[in-house]
């Protein structure tokens, strides 16, 4: 009895820890020192009796309240006050969830997959790239996929036709078998996929010539997408049902195309809004013009007033990217550049340095603030 370590202290908690903390504690270390974990270590397989041992006592609570009260003699028979000490065996039913990640399928309460149960097929992931105008108004394409699809000479089963598949005598149908070891703990049982019928529940005798017993062959399939108006890029649009094929009956996955828009030489994109810079000359920035504004929908008329200046934004409305909702278009922005002309002649310059003289500085209104802020 002196040379027993205090339960709590064995778990790592603090006296009058809740239920929850006791069994978080338990967990925790009985997988530190499993046996499994740590082969050959008999320190390691010591620490686990000593673990489970405490786990024991405290997570019942009228034996607790007797080690709360009277210590090691409170819960060991020899000392007549009641009880039962750690006799080897120990339900693992509630580690499921621990050991099942480490020894394929864990303890008694760990949960099965039915093999045999329909599952969904994955889904394929493609990619796609289309014009500016085709993102900005939608398009139809047809886009090619190799996917799994379910056979049709056997109808997904695997079988030969005429034969159907066994369930299989060792895990009847559920993939998986039990198997018990007998440690110094007591017996630990584990669960592993089925040898007889690789874990798959049924045993095929004769298989389908056409898929050889899969289920599923593999096919080249155009299929048509329809691209909504208004996607931007890099987003994914889903066709449903268009993956590969179902399992055991499932639903097929589906295909996902993910856009990819080509730059354009004029626009790009922000949002639903389209942005453009345009070039002007100097004549049509001083005395204004009509110009011709590129737009997605076609040429466009603006009337450009006197005196703009280089950088100038203006707006033209609904003349931008569908919102892919439906609701509504945005705008187009274009910003004007002066272009300074070149390799003007004689008479040109001579011709602009008397217009330069005859303006002066008193018509440059941002010049002036300029050298005014530079002076101070």
């Amino acid at each position: 009895m002196a040379d027993k370590r205090d339960y709590y202290e064995v778990l790592g908690i603090a006296k009058g820890a809740s239920e929850d903390e006791i069994k978080r504690a338990y967990k925790k270390m009985a997988r530190k020192y499993h046996p499994d974990l740590n082969p050959d270590n008999k320190e390691a397989e010591e620490k686990f009796k000593e673990v489970n041992e405490a786990y024991e006592i405290l997570s019942d609570p009228d034996k607790k309240a007797r080690y709360d009260q009277y210590g090691h003699a409170g819960v060991d028979p020899n000392f007549g006050a009641g009880g039962g000490g750690f006799d080897g065996s120990f339900d693992f039913g509630d580690l499921g969830d621990i050991f099942g990640s480490f020894f394929g399928g864990g303890f008694g309460g760990g949960r099965r997959t039915n093999p045999n149960a329909p599952q969904r097929g994955e889904s394929i992931r493609q990619s796609l790239a289309i014009s500016f105008e085709e993102a900005a108004f939608g398009c139809e394409k047809e886009v090619t996929v190799d996917r799994m699809e379910q056979c049709e000479t056997c109808h997904g089963n695997g079988c030969a036709p005429g034969t159907t598949p066994e369930i299989c005598p060792d895990c009847h149908g559920t993939g998986q078998v039990q198997v018990r070891r007998q440690t110094p703990m007591g017996v630990f049982a584990t669960s592993a996929p089925c040898a007889k019928c690789g874990g798959k529940g049924r045993i095929i005798h004769q298989p389908c010539k056409d898929c050889r017993g899969t289920g599923s062959v593999r096919r080249r399939k155009t299929i048509q997408a329809t691209i909504p108006a208004g996607i931007d890029n890099g987003q994914t649009i889903s066709i449903r049902g268009q993956g590969h094929a179902g399992i055991n009956g499932g639903p097929a996955g589906d295909l996902l195309i993910t856009i990819t828009v080509r730059p354009h030489e004029l626009f790009r994109r922000e949002g639903t809004s389209v942005l453009c810079e345009a070039p002007i000359t100097f004549a049509q920035a001083v005395l204004g013009a009509e110009l011709e504004i590129p737009t997605i929908d076609g040429k466009v008329k603006y009337e450009l007033p006197e005196g703009t200046q280089s950088g100038t934004t203006f707006r033209l409305k609904g003349k931008g990217i569908p919102a892919i909702n439906g609701r509504g278009r945005g705008d187009q922005y274009v910003t004007v550049y002066i272009e300074t002309p070149r390799n003007l002649n004689k008479e040109q310059k001579e011709a602009l340095k008397k217009f330069a003289e005859s303006v002066g500085d008193n018509n440059y209104e941002e010049r002036k603030k300029f050298f005014r802020k530079f002076k101070k």
